[in-house]
């Protein structure tokens, strides 16, 4: 475990911090801390940054109810940055984006990666674009009913092809159903993040179950 007082500052008594959501590992935001916004980070288990603009301590959240619960603060092998690994109440830019970091500078065309978060994104981009001629168009359309009633064909899909014990079929079917889950979501203004924690929330109890069946 690193002492604070073996970081190394800047001339300006600063460290830069990148902090990452600890969910989707996406960088949220660079700012910058001092050894005190450090040590009052590490005790409240909240980021508290320096702001170079203002001159001054100020907590993320203290406003917005934003806050970031750090679940891990790390230096590199200088000692002279930090990575700071949090779960976020809500946006982490001062514009209401999840990330400060949504401006594409460069981008390799041929390399194209795939999340739960981008698909959702473009899920989103439908609903409000409605380009015409596209299925995820369609749906939102014709609205709920219809949207339940594709997640309901979808889910019969699955189980034929489980049934089957058709593991490429049911792969198949799975991902189809996850698409028009995702729809549902969307429609519905339920987010990844919301699922994600829900599942998380579900796995702390199964661990206390756990632990509390192996102590009887």
């Amino acid at each position: 475990m690193i002492n604070v007082n073996e970081l190394k500052f800047d001339e300006k008594g600063l460290i830069p911090a990148v902090v990452v959501d600890a969910k989707s590992k996406k960088v949220l935001t660079v700012a910058y801390m001092n050894k005190e916004s450090l040590e009052i980070s590490i005790a409240e288990k909240k980021t508290c940054f320096f702001s170079r603009s203002r001159q001054q301590l100020w907590r993320k959240g203290e406003t917005s109810g934003n806050y970031q619960h750090i679940v891990e603060i790390k230096t590199d092998c200088d000692r002279d940055a930090l990575t700071v690994l949090v779960n976020k109440d809500g946006p982490a830019c001062h514009l209401g984006t999840d990330s400060c970091f949504n401006d594409i500078v460069f981008e390799d065309e041929y390399i194209e990666e795939f999340s739960l978060e981008s698909l959702y994104s473009l899920l989103v981009g439908r609903k409000e674009q409605l380009p015409e001629g596209s299925y995820t168009t369609y749906l939102f359309q014709k609205g709920i009913d219809k949207i339940l009633k594709k997640v309901g064909e979808e889910s019969t899909e699955v189980i034929i092809a489980g049934k089957a014990n058709d593991k490429a079929e049911t792969i198949y079917e799975i991902a189809d159903l996850a698409y028009h889950v995702m729809v549902l979501m969307v429609e519905m203004g339920i987010s990844v993040d919301d699922i994600k924690n829900e599942l998380a929330s579900r796995h702390v109890i199964d661990h206390k179950v756990k632990q509390e069946k192996m102590t009887k």
